[in-house]
């Protein structure tokens, strides 16, 4: 049963939004933690909030598959609340990425706490690719510089140019280096994604800036835009702290990236667009993405478990979407499933009979290995 059900009131959730703010924030409590508590634990944070306490809430709380009103979609879509809720998200991260270096750069902290301080960052940094493409895919140049901005930390800036014109073009078929393949593991996944989506950018803007009479190397380049905000970031911070940041930085983008790609891996994993007769793939459907409704862990990262409604129709804001009865849906949240995709055997006895069971058993009909 769902946890809000269809109600007059425009968003029964709306103050939950600020919720999605916890993330950004993992950094600037450890420390005060760490002093009241006595247990170094808490430079972990990160982590523990996201594979820890969001399942347990998951789990405790249950699923919320009520929608917005058609009536209300106007009026959720032009309230600037929420996009706020997404704008605070930036000056957050980046002041706890301050303060992680004052912490990386002095001598207090231990080898293995500064290491929980930077997977704590990372996790920051890849919830922070998840503000990015909420904002990357509004038509308002502010909130598309914003995206630009929240990507800087990962140094994944390319990542604006190949979700929004490569992986929304071909989601769900062997040609999307960002759709995971039936049978295919995470760890043979990750690298696949990574390059391929690389590859994939580059060539998208190098042929818009062909179709414009640009050259690559140009101001226009969105690419070289959103890297070279990373490379001013990460300058800036080792010009501040000194270059004994320098490994903490690269690590916390690394870990940035790869939770991306890992929740990349979750969305649309086995599933296949149908193909019309002449052989082309059909438009996106909400039967193409994996869907969840667990409640923490969408009001946590702003909706994006609704995954289906959302490539279906791009253009929806957060707050908007729907969840879709024909969608497939995950058996737990993301957070859940992230820790069961770096079991394969774990993640195959869970996931794999979901995906026949979309496509009747047909495996003529999924996304496999063999293409």
């Amino acid at each position: 049963m769902a946890v809000f059900e269809h109600t007059r009131v425009s968003d029964p959730k709306r103050y939950l939004w600020l919720l999605g703010l916890i993330a950004p924030a993992c950094a600037l409590f450890p420390s005060q933690l760490v002093a009241l508590s006595g247990l170094p634990v808490f430079w972990w944070i990160g982590p523990i909030i996201v594979f820890v306490a969001i399942p347990l809430l998951d789990l405790t709380i249950g699923r919320d598959g009520s929608n917005p009103l058609d009536e209300d979609y106007e009026a959720l879509s032009d309230d600037r609340y929420y996009r706020w809720c997404t704008y605070l998200f930036l000056p957050i991260q980046f002041i706890s990425l301050v303060i992680a270096g004052y912490f990386w750069a002095g001598s207090e902290l231990s080898v293995l706490d500064k290491l929980g301080l930077a997977v704590t960052m990372g996790v920051v940094s890849g919830i922070g690719i998840n503000a990015a493409h909420e904002l990357g895919h509004r038509s308002e140049h502010l909130e598309r510089r914003l995206a630009k901005i929240a990507l800087a930390q990962s140094g994944y800036g390319h990542f604006f140019v190949e979700h929004n014109r490569g992986h929304h073009v071909r989601v769900a078929t062997p040609e999307d280096p960002a759709s995971a393949r039936f049978g295919e593991r995470l760890w043979e996944f990750l690298p696949r994604s990574a390059f391929g989506g690389l590859r994939s950018a580059v060539a998208l803007e190098r042929e818009r800036l062909a179709r414009k009479g640009k050259r690559w190397w140009c101001r226009d380049n969105q690419i070289l835009q959103a890297w070279s905000m990373s490379l001013v970031l990460f300058a800036t911070m080792t010009a501040v702290f000194g270059p004994a940041i320098i490994p903490y930085l690269l690590l916390q983008a690394v870990i940035g990236a790869g939770l991306l790609e890992t929740v990349n891996y979750i969305e649309h994993y086995g599933l296949l667009r149908s193909r019309r007769p002449d052989g082309t793939y059909a438009r996106c459907s909400p039967r193409d993405s994996w869907n969840s409704d667990h409640l923490v862990t969408n009001v946590f990262l702003f909706h994006l478990q609704r995954h289906s409604d959302h490539h279906a129709n791009p253009s929806r804001r957060y707050q908007t979407l729907r969840s879709c009865e024909q969608a497939p849906q995950l058996p737990a949240g993301y957070a859940t499933m992230v820790v069961l995709a770096a079991v394969p055997p774990l993640w195959r006895a869970v996931m794999d009979k979901r995906v026949l069971a979309h496509y009747g058993g047909d495996l003529s009909l999924v996304n496999s290995k063999r293409g």
